[in-house]
């Protein structure tokens, strides 16, 4: 009895106060990358379309692509290259770019540009599953050593549910954690800013914040009201947006900003610990990035990360209506 005692606190202890030793409750398998069992395809093109409901969303990876669907678009930029809706025919991202695009790896030290935008550079492979999803595969890279599947789902709502998930192959993120950012670079809107729920540093006030950058890399990142965590960088770091934060803190992950009478809102799990960014002029004069980051702190060779976002797309009437209609994705994302 003793002995059998002894064990099952020992048991207790791995699972919820080691929550990194061999008891952690594994990772969900949900994309190519992880379950083997998931059929796909490899399109002839380097960009498939799904829709569903009101939305329609190209998935490309990171080739160059001139045609009648996607004239001049620009090597490098891979994720949902179009976004439009059956209320605005016009893509949300500037032409010849992207959104939801996977742009950097990163330890905070200084790198050749090349190395920096590495998920640019490195080949991918476009994986369709079926007309409401598709995958960006990209094997371990050059320089980093990260390999990654990006999975991208068409909910029957017309949300966008975006998966990554990432093994480091090598050890050589020199400051013991890696940052990965994305970039959404929206077309021309009326307004540069985002809005959130937070405060302001020294304020206990929570309520609407109107997320305003004066220029690129001044003020841009907004952390978690209980996102404490430091990470070591160089002090020219050359991505400004990663490292500089603005006066707010937010008090719920998830955020939107306003295009052409369009509201399109980023929403994200409280575990994932993600950082909102924002750049007046990311995609050129007057087309505004809004962005977001992951951080891995304390990452092991072999180790399976996954991180799950959604996107919505709709017609804005007011700020009420856009908190209104995220609170069915935001509470899935909450559980899950």
């Amino acid at each position: 009895m003793f002995v059998f005692k002894t064990c099952c606190q020992w048991l207790f202890l791995a699972l919820f106060i080691f929550p990194d030793s061999g008891y952690a409750k594994p990772l969900p398998k949900l994309t190519t990358f992880s379950d083997a069992t998931i059929k796909y395809t490899v399109p002839a093109k380097h960009y498939v379309i799904l829709r569903r409901g009101d939305i329609e969303a190209i998935i490309i990876d990171n080739s160059a692509v001139d045609d009648d669907v996607l004239p001049k678009h620009r090597a490098g930029y891979s994720g949902v290259v179009s976004l439009t809706h059956a209320k605005q025919k016009r893509n949300i991202f500037v032409p010849g770019i992207a959104g939801l695009n996977f742009e950097h790896i990163h330890d905070g030290t200084t790198q050749d540009r090349k190395i920096l935008f590495e998920p640019r550079n490195a080949p991918m492979e476009l994986r369709l599953i079926n007309d409401h999803v598709a995958e960006l595969y990209q094997a371990p890279t050059p320089h980093w050593g990260l390999e990654s599947c990006l999975r991208y789902e068409l909910l029957d709502d017309g949300v966008i549910e975006m998966t990554l998930e990432c093994i480091p192959r090598r050890d050589t993120f020199k400051n013991g954690y890696i940052g990965l950012f994305w970039a959404s670079y929206i077309h021309q809107p009326e307004s540069l800013d985002i809005h959130f729920k937070g405060i302001k540093n020294g304020s206990d006030k929570n309520g609407w914040v109107r997320g305003i950058t004066p220029a690129h890399g001044t003020l841009p990142t907004h952390v978690g009201i209980d996102d404490q965590r430091l990470f070591k960088h160089d002090e020219n770091f050359p991505l400004s947006l990663a490292f500089n934060r603005s006066q707010y803190q937010f008090t719920q992950p998830w955020y939107y900003g306003v295009s052409h009478d369009m509201a399109f809102a980023f929403m994200f799990r409280p575990q994932d610990e993600i950082r909102l960014t924002q750049s007046p002029s990311g995609g050129g004069k007057g087309n505004p990035a809004w962005d977001f980051q992951y951080f891995i702190p304390d990452y092991k060779i072999g180790k399976r990360y996954q991180i799950v976002m959604r996107t919505m797309y709709l017609p804005f009437e007011s700020q009420s209506q856009i908190e209104k209609a995220t609170k069915s994705d935001r509470a899935d994302l909450r559980n899950q």
